[in-house]
């Protein structure tokens, strides 16, 4: 079985114009709009080398020279990040609001989400399947786990949350619909919606920053659902910054691999 990430590699090299679209969860995605940091050559991630060799007014070489280069500025301690900065991408998210709460939090990003207060939200929300609902109890994420001396969830319990969440999905958009026709404003009627609901934003920044936002979001750490948009938001910065990328892969597993080899005092 073809992977849909696959499928979209294949379709974009066929036609460079198609800008990469993955669905996350099941009413969301994350979509490409724009990249920058080609610089005076033109030329993918050039703009990096470009501003590291600002300084002494040099240019970009080609990649057969300048690899090496953009390897020293990403792996030197310490990091010369600066020329990091001189790309980046703005991508488009549909994601549950829960999510865009957890992802503003990373305050170097720019936003602009569409306003309930402008225009009706459309009528999506997320409900957890059943995998996503049994792992509530999970020890290995101290921020997913249940609350003191809460029960453990059955397999029964899991579905009669998911029949109760579409209820009350249903009755929120029933009220917000009702009063709404009724002349309520928008500002207004929409106070009634849940954090489930999903919304639409474009999020933009420089190369440096969605890396952090990576290392945070892309974490065994962070709350599941996070964590599938920002493996989407990895596969696109994997197809623009291709270089970068690989480097910042690198890395990743090398830290990994310190982590495991080296013992944890806590558990002395």
């Amino acid at each position: 079985m073809s992977h849909p990430i696959d499928d979209l590699d294949r379709a974009t090299a066929l036609d460079p114009t198609l800008k990469p679209k993955f669905q996350v969860l099941k009413h969301g995605y994350v979509r490409f709009v724009e990249s920058w940091g080609s610089g005076d050559a033109g030329v993918a991630e050039a703009g990096i080398i470009e501003a590291a060799r600002q300084s002494t007014q040099g240019s970009f070489r080609g990649w057969d020279i300048d690899e090496k280069l953009l390897g020293y500025l990403f792996n030197s301690k310490p990091q010369h990040a600066t020329p990091f900065e001189f790309a980046g991408m703005v991508i488009e998210v549909q994601a549950p609001i829960f999510v865009f709460r957890e992802w503003h939090r990373h305050r170097t990003q720019s936003y602009n989400e569409m306003s309930a207060r402008y225009a009706p939200l459309p009528d999506l929300n997320y409900v957890p399947h059943i995998d996503r609902l049994m792992i509530g109890a999970s020890t290995t994420n101290k921020q997913a786990g249940t609350v003191k001396d809460a029960e453990v969830l059955t397999l029964q319990q899991a579905k009669d949350f998911q029949l109760e969440l579409m209820y009350m999905y249903q009755r929120q958009e029933n009220f917000y619909q009702k009063w709404l026709k009724a002349g309520v404003p928008k500002e207004l009627a929409r106070i009634d919606l849940p954090v489930g609901r999903y919304s639409r934003m474009r999020a933009s920044t420089n190369l440096r920053n969605w890396l952090g936002f990576l290392l945070l979001r892309n974490d065994p750490g962070a709350q599941w659902e996070i964590q599938q948009y920002a493996r989407a938001v990895e596969t696109i910065i994997a197809q623009q910054f291709p270089r970068v990328h690989r480097l910042f892969i690198e890395r990743r597993e090398l830290e990994a691999h310190k982590n495991a080899i080296l013992p944890n005092p806590e558990k002395r």
